[in-house]
């Protein structure tokens, strides 16, 4: 074991016996008394010493006896302490990439404060590169989505879309101006490939043959689709339990949300029940809205707004990813302009929806309405708790 000090969270004294360790609330701990000899120990646990060579220097520092151990364990338990040997198989052979764990060393910090235990992070970036994910979309929102998640580490990220990239496409981070003209699913494809860290792995090689999807985010170029989805469209993805999520930008709008977990959360056909309870008018409005909008040219998709969007979207899907519920799970968040509040919004299930989440209690029920959840972390190998 060479144990390490993780250093996402940055290290302060509140006083002379009292370490604080991190700056915001969400992952700070504190631990005290800690006197200066210690502290100064706490200083030398940085992942290039062995516990035979920290407990010398223990000795030497003129503390007792087994306060290395002491220190270690205590640092292991407030989830502060990481390992340079730990995480596993896949992890060590992730230790083989150096200028892939490069790139990813910002990513490999966060997922430190999330994964507690020593070699967490690796782990979980492991697991990411063995996931297969499906963006459906292409523009300012969907083609962004596609590359961080690439970026951040997910192995396999397929981009669907039809035509050919139009100007209106092109966004920072997203479709460059040199795919205007091109087929959209190609130009896509480059640029996931481009923003990967390293090589993508292929099919079959780090798991033996192709994984299922973990997730698919629905980001169509049209706002529309993400605001009032079609259930038909929904419905393969219901039926094989495959997690989806939602993002867009309509009039002005973003909206993430809801990720639905197929039998456990409401779908687009929970959505689209409620909405014909709340205001009978509503189907007759959505044909003409549907119509319209296949007709018009433009979109009111303002960029900082559908930046915004991809970026909180990529990050709800990476943290379920990761083995997380995100905020999104059963929600929807929605920031219009110009003031951007973003807000919340559940979405409950339906009882009449053929999905099932919204039906009798799990005890009545052959399928366990978490099954979705459970089986989604499991696959993405989730860490045991801390």
């Amino acid at each position: 074991m060479y144990p390490k000090v993780k250093p996402a969270l940055a290290r302060a004294w509140r006083d002379l016996q009292t370490v604080q360790f991190g700056v915001t609330p969400a992952h700070a701990v504190v631990l005290g008394p800690v006197d200066t000899a210690t502290g100064a120990l706490i200083d030398r646990i940085d992942g290039t010493r062995g516990m035979d060579l920290l407990r010398a220097e223990a000795s030497g520092m003129g503390l007792p006896d087994g306060r290395a151990d002491d220190v270690v364990r205590t640092l292991a338990g407030a989830g502060l302490l990481d390992d340079a040997t730990a995480g596993g198989p896949r992890a060590q052979a992730l230790r083989g990439h150096p200028e892939t764990l490069e790139r990813l060393a910002p990513d490999l910090g966060s997922l430190s404060l999330v994964h507690r235990e020593p070699g967490g992070d690796l782990r979980g970036m492991a697991a990411r590169r063995a996931i297969r994910v499906r963006v459906r979309g292409s523009g300012r929102v969907g083609a962004v989505i596609a590359a961080v998640l690439a970026g951040a580490g997910v192995g396999r990220v397929e981009v669907l879309d039809g035509g050919r990239a139009e100007a209106a496409d092109v966004a920072p981070g997203g479709l460059d101006g040199a795919s205007v003209g091109r087929l959209r699913a190609e130009s896509a494809g480059s640029l996931v490939r481009g923003s990967a860290p390293g090589r993508v792995p292929r099919a079959g090689e780090d798991e033996g043959a192709e994984p299922g999807l973990a997730l698919v985010v629905v980001a169509p170029r049209d706002g529309l689709q993400a605001w009032a989805p079609d259930p038909d469209d929904a419905a393969d993805w219901v039926a094989a339990g495959i997690p989806h999520l939602y993002a867009g930008v309509l009039e002005g709008t973003g909206l993430v949300g809801p990720l639905v977990l197929p039998g456990a959360t409401a779908c687009a056909g929970c959505m689209e029940r409620d909405r014909v309870e709340g205001d009978a008018a509503w189907p007759r409005m959505l044909v003409q809205w549907r119509s319209a909008h296949r007709r018009r040219a433009g979109a009111a998709c303002d960029l900082g707004l559908s930046t915004a969007v991809a970026g909180l979207a990529s990050a709800h899907a990476l943290a379920f990813l990761d083995g997380q519920l995100p905020a999104s799970t059963g929600a929807r968040w929605e920031a219009a302009l110009p003031a951007l509040h973003w807000e919340s919004t559940p979405i409950p299930p339906h009882p009449d929806c053929p999905c099932g989440a919204g039906g009798p209690p799990e005890a009545d029920r052959g399928e366990p309405a978490g099954r979705a959840m459970t089986g989604c972390v499991e696959a993405v190998g989730r860490r045991s708790p801390s």
